[in-house]
């Protein structure tokens, strides 16, 4: 009967303090769809603040706004054209079944079969049953030819009254050449009006690299900051499924656990999960998140924090553990230099690694940060040393 649910993109039984991001995203969608302007959206968070979520949510709300949806995760070294190949493949199979729609259909697969040769991508057992068109999506550009693809797409989907809407999460994984061929792709559709709308999400770092990549990123999409809930908002989230269940929790319990997750919602369900577990009866009290709050350390000691740690080499960690006894971020990065008794410029290779690696991201120019909450409490917890 436990109502929480700790886990990477597991809805939360109780979805507070989103209603701006929910709402922004249904108009834009019906925007979109009814061939007005809007901007595509670009979610940035930390870790665990429910970005994974909120996309899930999106995809929900454009299946019953009549769009086709294509949901993405960018793993390290995997290329754009081969993650988007099976999605757009999948998208037009379905949009083959409109009658009106089949005769784009059929130039957008014939594109795609060009677009499959020209970057190299394995297709599988099923071939595409359509003769390619020389000149169709072929050039080896990846800007243009992508950017046809999702012009071919956005035709056929408004020729068969549909949308289609590309999900991406972690998106800053992507190279610098897929992310501008994206925002190049999404550019040309939305001149064109066509039913065609990209929502992403990725760390706070990916709206400085979307810009670098093309300067008019910034007028082409949206960058609502997605971050910790309020207290009120937390609240809701823990005490609504509470009730919800038929019993109730005490507001001391509420200050701990506020206290002890600032308002995180990935930590806001470790909390309630553990809270649930350690109450015997109702109301859940404060000696219960106590208890809830030992139980819920550990585990991510040992998992959650565990396994981002264990990415780092030893000068890595000796580099995340120097920030970390600065106090909480963000961090010079002369400080951090300073405290481990080196020259800035030595340690630059250093701290890109780690930025690489998404350990840590800089919030502006000469500053670094966790990319993680509450990763600065576990290293020195770890070592107290720090």
């Amino acid at each position: 009967m436990n109502p929480f649910s700790p886990g990477a993109g597991s809805p939360p039984p109780e979805l507070a303090g989103r209603d701006p991001i929910i709402s922004e995203a249904r108009v834009a969608l019906g925007r979109v769809i009814a061939g007005r302007s809007s901007q595509s959206q670009i979610l940035l968070g930390l870790r665990g603040t429910g970005k994974t979520v909120l996309l899930n949510k999106i995809e929900d709300l454009a299946e019953e706004a009549n769009y086709l949806t294509s949901f993405v995760e960018v793993p390290e070294a995997r290329s754009l054209a081969e993650l988007l190949y099976p999605q757009m493949k999948q998208v037009l199979r379905r949009l083959s079944n409109v009658e009106a729609a089949r005769a784009a259909v059929n130039a957008a697969l014939s594109g795609l079969r060009n677009f499959a040769s020209v970057f190299k991508v394995a297709v599988g057992e099923v071939e595409i049953g359509v003769e390619p068109t020389p000149g169709s999506a072929d050039s080896g550009n990846l800007e243009l030819d992508l950017t046809e693809m999702f012009e071919l797409i956005g035709q056929a989907a408004r020729d068969a009254g549909r949308g289609w809407a590309l999900l991406v999460d972690e998106v800053q994984c992507l190279s610098e050449r897929d992310l501008a061929a994206i925002i190049v792709a999404v550019h040309r559709v939305s001149q064109k009006s066509l039913p065609t709308l990209v929502v992403a999400a990725g760390l706070p770092q990916i709206a400085g690299l979307a810009c670098d990549a093309k300067s008019y990123a910034e007028r082409l999409f949206a960058f609502p900051a997605i971050g910790a809930l309020d207290k009120d908002a937390a609240v809701e989230a823990i005490r609504n499924p509470v009730e919800r269940q038929g019993s109730r929790i005490d507001d001391e319990a509420l200050e701990e656990m506020f206290a002890k997750t600032d308002g995180y919602p990935f930590f806001l369900q470790e909390w309630g999960y553990q809270a649930w577990n350690a109450a015997t009866e109702s109301p859940i009290t404060l000696d219960d998140m106590i208890r809830a709050s030992e139980q819920a350390l550990a585990r991510l000691d040992s998992g959650f924090f565990k396994v981002r740690m264990d990415r780092l080499t030893p000068a890595e960690v000796e580099y995340v553990n120097a920030m970390a006894g600065l106090g909480r971020g963000p961090y010079r990065s002369v400080d951090v230099a300073s405290a481990l008794g080196k020259e800035l410029a030595a340690l630059g290779p250093r701290r890109a690694s780690i930025i690489e690696k998404g350990m840590i991201y800089s919030p502006g120019h000469g500053e670094v940060d966790f990319t993680v909450p509450l990763f600065d409490d576990f290293l020195r917890r770890r070592s107290p040393a720090t």
